[in-house]
């Protein structure tokens, strides 16, 4: 590539930020010719895990598994990129093009890269402190809330979000009398539309979850022992509890960004490139807040496909290959023994049509926006989820055509968009 011997010259790559966007971004530089030193600063000690297992094997019954690593043991070592893990990013000095960790330690960027991720949203009522009390977004946080639900009798979730669902689905394999709590009309609100919403509530529901919607949380009551006893409604309803987790989603971490006087809206804001107003500074993954068509304006997205992509292209920007980030973004959720995969992006105004039969269990909805096919959601239907990201963003089916008796999308995908 022809950017990449002019890149390796000089300071080098700093990524902040060890988590699936970092890691793609050092593995994209090395696997496209970059020979400059490359440097992986971690907070977390350790080498780098993926952490979507976390909510989901990591919590079910049977042996404790091991963490997964983004990449093999002689990774960093075999690629020549210097892991700096257990320790702060602290400041970045823009002049100096200099960034300070935690231990005192001096890094000169030619580039930086911004992957610092997102924190848990913190709950402000009475007794949000309280032992019992779990979130859960590090391999730390898993370990505590797996030994937590070995002996957890009653638990409560604030939050019928992916990871609150999750988790609601492995505490009643484990045989906990579940109850969750969600100020939204419906679970997932903000990421599904009402037909897949309501599907799993009722899913939920015959799992044995209790699913209180419109009904926040107001407070936590301690018992003798100080720990969590009890979650206080909204609602003024009393729902005792031994084990409490917390899923009300997360806020980026801009905080380096910010104090370096970068912009910050809802993330570190980036051009389509993922480059800040600093063009030696780019930012990636669930931190960053960046221009989508797809979204219709700026959007900030928090998934894996979404870190590994924005990954490989900051390399490709960094190596001065121009170019805009435009993939289709894809998530998925394992609740219980039901798959959620989402293709796209949809909009509470898409017209959607539903293809399957929802009380098989086994459906997808499909969202229509002026002609286009927005965004697919597949529940067990593995099939249509892959097919929904070859097409998605092309022109759709019309409605009437994905309803008529037989319609199938992959055959559908395979017409509109032929292999190869």
């Amino acid at each position: 590539m022809g950017g990449a011997a002019e890149a390796g010259a000089g300071a080098g790559v700093v990524v902040i930020g060890g988590g699936q966007a970092g890691t793609q971004v050092a593995d994209s530089l090395r696997a496209a010719g970059y020979a400059g030193p490359v440097t992986l600063v971690a907070a977390e000690a350790g080498t780098p895990y993926q952490r979507p297992p976390l909510s989901k094997d990591h919590l079910q019954p049977g042996p404790e598994p091991e963490p997964l690593p983004l990449r093999g043991p002689a990774f960093f070592a075999d690629r020549r990129i210097a892991l700096r893990a257990g320790v702060r990013a602290e400041a970045i000095d823009r002049v100096r093009r200099t960034v300070r960790l935690a231990d005192g330690t001096e890094l000169d960027y030619g580039h930086l890269v911004l992957a610092t991720g997102a924190a848990n949203r913190s709950l402000r009522c009475p007794g949000a402190e309280l032992p019992g009390i779990h979130g859960l977004r590090t391999l730390r946080d898993a370990g505590a809330l797996r030994r937590g639900l070995a002996a957890a009798r009653e638990v409560v979730v604030v939050g019928a979000g992916f990871i609150g669902l999750e988790v609601a689905a492995a505490a009643r394999a484990r045989g906990a009398a579940v109850t969750v709590l969600e100020f939204a009309p419906r679970p997932m609100a903000r990421a599904l539309t009402a037909v897949t919403g309501e599907w799993f509530a009722a899913a939920h529901g015959r799992l044995g979850v209790e699913l209180r919607l419109n009904e926040g949380i107001a407070s936590f009551e301690a018992g003798p022992d100080g720990r969590v006893a009890a979650a206080v409604s909204t609602a003024g309803r009393r729902y005792p509890a031994d084990l409490v987790v917390v899923g009300v989603g997360v806020d980026p971490d801009t905080a380096l960004a910010s104090a370096a006087g970068l912009a910050v809206d809802n993330g570190i804001v980036v051009d389509a490139a993922l480059r800040t107003a600093d063009p030696r500074i780019l930012a990636v993954g669930d931190c960053a807040n960046f221009p989508s068509a797809r979204a219709g304006g700026r959007v900030r997205l928090e998934s894996v496909q979404n870190a590994t992509d924005q990954g490989r292209r900051a390399a490709l920007t960094i190596l001065g290959e121009a170019g805009a980030y435009d993939e289709v973004p894809w998530f998925w959720s394992v609740q219980g023994p039901h798959r959620l995969q989402i293709a796209g992006l949809s909009a509470a105004s898409d017209r959607t049509v539903v293809v399957g039969d929802p009380a098989s269990g086994r459906f997808s909805v499909l969202c229509l926006r002026e002609g286009l096919l927005a965004a697919v959601e597949s529940v067990n239907r593995p099939s249509d989820h892959a097919a929904a990201r070859r097409i998605v963003g092309t022109a759709g089916p019309d409605p009437e055509e994905a309803l008529a008796p037989g319609f199938d999308l992959k055959t559908y995908a395979r017409a509109a968009v032929p292999a190869g």
